[in-house]
């Protein structure tokens, strides 16, 4: 038997060749990722709406050391301002970071509701802390602030200025960028004052 030639128009080509998953599941798994990071910052962001912004609220106190401090003392460098309770459990994970940033830049903490000076310095012995720390026994400091959980963290540029602030858990890394950052805005802000 001869055997016509295949006509292409009435003969079915042999089935398509699958698509590969693997660019499927990569845009997939871009999509979760990327709807994962707007969810994050969504909350984030809903969270920090009530906490302080432009020019930094009052902050003056007796550490526990009993030395006054004045937060418009600290002008002239970053600073970072961390809110904080004994009885936080994220913040028992972050406060070991601050700890470290302290070491080498300006850290101002306030210990919101968690006691007075000497069980904040009971608890800081314990936990082997070393950074400065004003007790608000009454939460009147975390108010003026617009602190109403912890974790709370600000960083404030030279002038005194609010340039960043969160609530929530934020790594030691993130929060030395900030600090870096700011201290990169405030040397942008005196190169044009010198002009």
């Amino acid at each position: 038997m001869i055997e016509s030639p295949k006509d292409p128009m009435t003969t079915p080509d042999p089935a398509p060749q699958a698509a590969s998953p693997r660019p499927r599941r990569l845009r997939r798994w871009a999509l979760d990722l990327t709807l994962i990071l707007a969810v994050f910052l969504g909350v984030q962001w809903w969270q920090a709406r009530p906490l302080a912004t432009g020019a930094a609220p009052p902050l003056t106190g007796l550490t526990l050391d009993g030395q006054f401090i004045d937060l418009k003392t600290l002008r002239g460098q970053p600073v970072l301002v961390h809110f904080w309770a004994s009885w936080c459990p994220v913040c028992k994970l972050t406060n070991g970071g601050i700890d470290a940033i302290a070491k080498d830049h300006r850290v101002l903490t306030v210990a919101m509701e968690s006691g007075d000076a000497a069980q904040i310095s009971r608890f800081m012995a314990a936990a082997d802390l070393r950074f400065p720390v004003v007790p608000d026994q009454d939460g009147t400091i975390s108010h003026r602030w617009g602190v109403a959980g912890v974790p709370a963290t600000f960083i404030l540029d030279a002038a005194g200025q609010i340039s960043y602030a969160t609530m929530g858990a934020s790594t030691e890394t993130g929060l030395r960028a900030r600090l870096w950052a700011a201290s990169g805005t405030d040397q942008a802000k005196s190169d044009a004052k010198s002009d």
